[in-house]
This record gives structure tokens, C-alpha cells and sequence, in this order.
């Protein structure tokens, strides 16, 4: 295993992908983060009646900081489905399970190399939103919340989500072996699909508890922050809950696509 292990990572870490899709990242969920910290910091009562969001409130912040799992989550998830499909695209993957013939031990592999990386996303988006949005607070008036025990439980559970974003997205790659039609169905899922079906779902009574369920929502109640929530979407799950949600998710598309890839032809 540990062969395997080093086997993948090297394969990651000698290409630029990785290290794109993390600068990327970073300074997109940064640049979204000071937006709308100033956009909440001169918000006014909402002529809908909703009341503007009060940055003074812990949640408030805290959604602010861990914003990049409700709009970035498809960095991670795009990382855990290059990780298997590159190898389909550049006709690599017979010779990897040649040299280890037990597909199980490689697709683990590039499952741990994948939410490790997912991980360090996770870190790399709080370096940079971290000190832009308190700079910001700290600017129009308002208190950080950094030394607040709830923030600090969130920006930890954001790392975590990040990490499972990028098993879902192994999941996915494992499922969808062609590396465009996979990406696709990531992009279209993360920033079309999903966003319409949380906000569609929530604005009825019948369906809002369904909407807490799909995957971004989960990842939400995993952080316990979300601007989808103060923004008038459904209630959250609670985290435990929001976590197991997403585990559920990440096991489930990685036993699917550890099924069929042990019972593909790759050649």
C-alpha cells in the first residue's frame, strides 16, 4: 500500500494541476468573502422584510469565513475526479494496474492522495479569507469573532468538508471514466443544478426539509454556517448530521465506482 501511496502522490505532485486549482481557489473564495462582507456591512433592511445580516452576530461571521464550502466546494470535487479520469484520458491506467493488480489498493490510494490534498484546500482558502474578512470587520466597526470557540469549530469543520468534497469527487471520476463528461457533470451539478435546487426545494413547505439532504447543503451543516441560510433558505441539519450526510455521499459514489472499475475492461 505504502508503494501505491507514493506511487499517486508523485503522479499528483509532478504535474501543475494540483497547485492551479489551489491558487485558483484561494483567491476566488477571498475575493467573494471581502465582497460580500462589505455588501453585509452596508446592507439595510430588505424591502422583502427580511432583515439585513447582522455581522455582529458569531453565525453571521462564521459564514463569512467558511464561504468557500458553499461556493468553491467544486475546487475540491474537480481534484478528486482528475485524479482518476487523467489516467483513463491519457490511457495510464493499464500499466498502473499492472504494476499493482489488485484495483482496490490503487483507487484507495488515489482516494487518500485526493482528500489529503482536499484538506489542504480546505487550509489554503482560510489563509487567505480569513485575514481579508476580518481586516474588513475590523474596518467598518465590527468584531472579528476569531477568539470565539463556535467560529473556531467552524472554520476546523470547513477543512473537513473540503476533504470530503474531494472524495465525492473521486467518487464521481471513479463512476464517469471520461474525463470531460465528468468534469461536466461536476460544474453543472456544484453550479447550476444544486444552487437552483436548494433555493426551488426550500421555497416550498412540502419539499424545504428535502433540500437540507443534497450534497451542499450537507457540507453546510457540516461547517454550521451558511449564506444560503441567512439568506432565506431552509434550516440546517446539525453538524454530526450534515457530516454523516456527507460521508454518505462520498462512500456511496466510491463503493459504485470501486464496483464497476474492478469489472471494466481499462485496456
Amino acid at each position: 500500500m505504502s508503494d501505491a501511496l507514493r506511487a499517486e502522490l508523485l503522479k499528483l505532485t509532478t504535474t501543475r494541476t494540483w497547485w492551479a486549482i489551489a491558487l485558483v481557489l484561494t483567491v476566488y473564495v477571498a475575493l467573494i468573502a471581502v465582497f460580500l462582507t462589505f455588501a453585509d456591512a452596508a446592507a439595510r433592511p430588505s424591502t422583502l422584510g427580511r432583515a439585513a445580516p447582522d455581522l455582529d452576530l458569531p453565525v453571521t461571521v462564521a459564514s463569512l469565513y467558511a464561504i468557500g464550502v458553499a461556493v468553491a466546494y467544486v475546487f475540491p470535487a474537480l481534484l478528486g475526479v482528475l485524479v482518476i479520469t487523467t489516467e483513463y484520458r491519457y490511457r495510464t491506467i493499464t500499466p498502473t494496474f499492472l504494476a499493482q493488480p489488485l484495483r482496490s489498493r490503487v483507487l484507495l490510494a488515489k482516494l487518500a492522495v485526493a482528500t489529503v490534498t482536499g484538506a489542504l484546500y480546505g487550509v489554503a482558502a482560510l489563509a487567505l479569507t480569513v485575514p481579508a474578512v476580518a481586516g474588513v470587520l475590523m474596518a467598518t466597526g465590527h468584531p472579528t469573532r476569531l477568539g470565539n470557540p463556535g467560529v473556531q469549530a467552524t472554520l476546523a469543520r470547513s477543512v473537513v468538508a473540503f476533504t470530503l468534497w474531494a472524495a465525492v469527487g473521486v467518487g464521481v471520476g471513479m463512476l464517469v471514466r471520461h474525463q470531460v463528461a465528468a468534469i461536466v457533470v461536476v460544474v453543472a451539478t456544484s453550479q447550476i443544478v444544486e444552487p437552483l435546487l436548494r433555493v426551488g426545494l426550500a421555497a416550498w413547505s412540502v419539499t424545504r426539509g428535502v433540500s437540507r439532504y443534497l450534497p451542499g447543503s450537507a457540507a453546510d451543516a457540516l461547517t454550521g454556517a451558511s449564506i444560503y441560510t441567512s439568506s432565506g433558505g431552509a434550516p440546517l441539519l446539525a453538524p454530526w448530521a450534515g457530516a454523516l450526510t456527507l460521508v454518505g455521499y462520498a462512500l456511496a459514489l466510491a463503493a459504485a465506482g470501486a464496483w464497476l472499475t474492478a469489472r471494466r475492461d481499462v485496456a
